[in-house]
This record gives structure tokens, sequence and C-alpha cells, in this order.
């Protein structure tokens, strides 16, 4: 553990919060998580053992400890019985900026006023969010990326005020867990590698949506290009279709260009629920995507 950071509240048990929780859990943590529906973490738990059996990279945690420690996670339908006694409270609801406000002004009100509130926001920039709490020099982005303990880096940025403190306490908790904080120094949308990829997710979903290339070709030519298992449409699946197109479309409303709003074809798929990995169907079928097999680079 890290000084000053023993307790982890965190909000939102879908396939985020609940990877979050159980990783810290590994490394020690008293872990609360608060989601108002009760299936929630047990559904991510299943998605996060799928996940598993689609990286070849060596985990920090391997899938056994994770869902031994899945048991010591403390599951609360309390917001403020899982903030109270929090030294960290990490915000995993869906992306959108006024629910997020909204749970960042509950948060402040209940959890202890030295605790640090962060938001694992996929895109959108802690000043956004800041101003509803009482507190925004101890305000942080701090966003993960799923698996948590395979792609083990977190991207960590501060608001207009966050002290260099805060700052070096996430960085610190980071590495406490395994992780490399990717610190990013002036705002940027995005922050650090999430903006990388954001730019390969824009453009492989244009050149599919708008039937210029099949998204296996795109997928096989990444495999080829860079040895890794998986090209970015398998990705996407991983992270889920749903949240893919939402945080397209945060891109798209701060800079208005049509460029950035993500394809009506991405849309559709989300409204069939054909999500990804989480509901078995997204760009592959799982659990045995065509990706996966021996005759996809052939």
């Amino acid at each position: 553990m890290t000084s000053g950071i023993s307790k982890l509240g965190i909000i939102g048990g879908g396939t985020m919060g609940a990877q979050i929780g159980v990783h810290a859990a590994s490394f020690g943590y008293d872990v609360s998580i608060y989601d108002p529906e009760k299936e929630a973490f047990t559904r991510s738990l299943e998605v996060l053992k799928k996940q598993f059996g689609l990286f070849t990279r060596k985990p920090v945690v391997s899938l056994e400890k994770l869902l031994e420690n899945s048991n010591k996670v403390h599951l609360t339908y309390d917001l403020g019985q899982a903030v109270r006694e929090a030294d960290l409270v990490i915000e995993a609801v869906p992306e959108h900026l006024e629910l997020k406000r909204t749970v960042f002004e509950q948060i402040d009100t209940l959890a202890p006023k030295g605790a640090i509130l962060a938001t694992n926001s996929s895109s959108i920039p802690i000043s956004k969010i800041e101003s509803a709490t009482k507190r925004p020099e101890k305000c942080l982005n701090i966003h993960f990326y799923i698996p948590t303990v395979m792609l083990n880096m977190v991207d960590i940025m501060g608001g207009t005020i966050t002290t260099p403190e805060t700052i070096e306490a996430g960085k610190a908790w980071i590495r406490s867990i395994a992780c490399v904080p990717l610190t990013v120094k002036k705002e940027i949308l995005g922050f650090c590698f999430n903006r990388v990829w954001r730019a390969i997710k824009r453009e492989t979903l244009y050149m599919w949506a708008d039937g210029f290339v099949d998204f296996r070709d795109i997928d096989r030519a990444w495999m080829i290009f860079t040895g890794n298992p998986s090209g970015p449409f398998a990705l996407m699946d991983a992270v889920g279709l749903d949240v893919v197109y939402n945080i397209e479309m945060v891109y798209y409303t701060d800079s208005k260009d049509h460029k950035d709003h993500p394809p009506s074809a991405l849309k559709d798929m989300v409204d069939r629920k054909e999500l990804g990995v989480k509901t078995g169907r997204g760009f592959y079928t799982y659990p045995d995507p065509e990706y996966k097999r021996p005759d996809f680079l052939k």
C-alpha cells in the first residue's frame, strides 16, 4: 500500500469499476463498490473471465487470484457507506458529463474531507467536473484500461488547481498496484495513451463504416504489423461498443467537427445490443472470435 491511501471507494460496479476494485483488493486495499444494480458486479466478473482469454500478455495478477480477491470487495447499495471512510474515491459511471457531475456533488458531501476524488472517465477532463465539489484541489483524472491487470497503465491528470501533493499521491497509489502512471502535464482531451488510441479508433471506424476496408483486414494488418494477438476492432469489442460510442460522442461534443462524430453504423450496433464481449456479439462473435482462429492470418 501507499502512504495515505488504504481505503478505496468505487462508484459503479460495471466492467471498469469491478476490475479496478478486484485489482486494488489484490494488493491489499480495503475496497467498497457502490452500484444500485445488484447483479452488476457479478456480470462484470463474467466479462473479466472472457477478456482473459483474448490476451496473451502476462497479467500482474492472475485470473484465479482476482476471482479469489473479489470476495474481499465490499458491495453496497448505499452510496454513503461506500465512501464514508475512503481515502480515494474513483467514479466509474457511464461517459456522460452531467451524470458525473451529479455523482461528484454527492460523493463530495459524503466522503471524508481529506479524500481524493477521481474520475475514471475515458475522455472527460476533471476540470469539467471539479466545480461540482468543494475540493477541486483534490480532484483527479485516473483512467484505467481494460483488462486492468494486463494493460497495466493508467492516465493521470489534474484539474485547474489540483495540488502537486494530490498528483503525487495518485501516482504513488497507481504504482502500488503494479501499474504505470502516464502523467499528463497539461490538460488535453483524452489524456495520454487514450488519445493515441482514439485516433486509431476514429480512422478505423471511418474506413469500415464507409465501406473502404473490411474490419477483419484492418485487424489482420494491425496484428501482422505489431505482432499483437488482436486488432483495433477486437479491442473495441473488449472495451464495449457502447462505451466506444459514448467516448467518441465526447470528442464530437467538444469539437463540433463532423469528422469526430461516430458513424451511424456503430450506433446501429449499439442499438441492437451488439456490444462486444459482454453481450457475446460485436464485430466478432464470442467466446470463439474469428481472429483467434489459426487461419485468420492466412
